[in-house]
């Protein structure tokens, strides 16, 4: 942290001082690794959230506007690590949302079919290694087409569970709209990007 910027950390944590080192380490990381993506570096980023604990990833960007690089990246963090924890549920909203949906978001993803588990963390990672290496742009529209597709499918489980599981058709329609919101702050990122206003 630069030094000028220990004036406003008095009590407390500056939201101004948090948001600009959120938007200075996200870039700052982008840059230097797609400049050169060694692929150690970039399997090491990959799996950062996997030894350091998704809250160490939380910390560095949560806080963050969604539709800013470093909102962009908590998502997609978040993303692989609801899939690394709980596979099998996303594999069956995965599968319920390609059915449900009539649209190409399934193939946009990238994920084959049938998809299990693994095939789909494999997506994940994917993902993520994209935004390090390659398109940024596709990587946030990949990102957004698994949540739209998860998002539908969760919706779909929960109207099956809606009569004889009312609670849990609840959780899965909060979830399938978070899913959404993420998929529409992603997908606005992967525009800001392509037009240089992702900041």
């Amino acid at each position: 942290m630069p030094s000028e910027h220990f004036e406003f950390v008095q009590g407390g944590d500056d939201p101004a001082v948090i948001a600009r080192s959120a938007h200075e380490t996200a870039a700052a990381l982008v840059s230097r690794v797609r400049a050169d993506p060694n692929p150690e570096i970039v399997e090491r980023l990959v799996g950062f959230a996997e030894r350091e604990g998704i809250d160490a990833v939380a910390e560095l960007w949560s806080r963050s506007a969604p539709t800013s690089l470093p909102g962009a990246l908590w998502r997609i963090y978040l993303l692989r690590e609801m899939i690394r924890r709980d596979p099998a549920a996303v594999t069956l909203f995965f599968d319920r949302g390609v059915r449900r949906l009539e649209s190409i978001d399934s193939v946009v993803a990238g994920a084959p079919r049938p998809a299990g588990p693994e095939e789909l963390l494999r997506v994940a990672d994917e993902i993520l290694r994209g935004v390090f290496e390659g398109d940024l742009g596709v990587a946030l529209d990949r990102a957004a087409a698994f949540c739209r597709v998860t998002a539908a499918g969760c919706t779909d489980v929960a109207d099956d569970a809606d009569a004889g599981e009312p609670e849990r058709a609840a959780t899965l329609t909060t979830r399938a709209s978070r899913l959404a919101s993420m998929a529409q702050a992603i997908s606005t990122s992967a525009t800001l990007w392509r037009e240089g206003a992702l900041d």
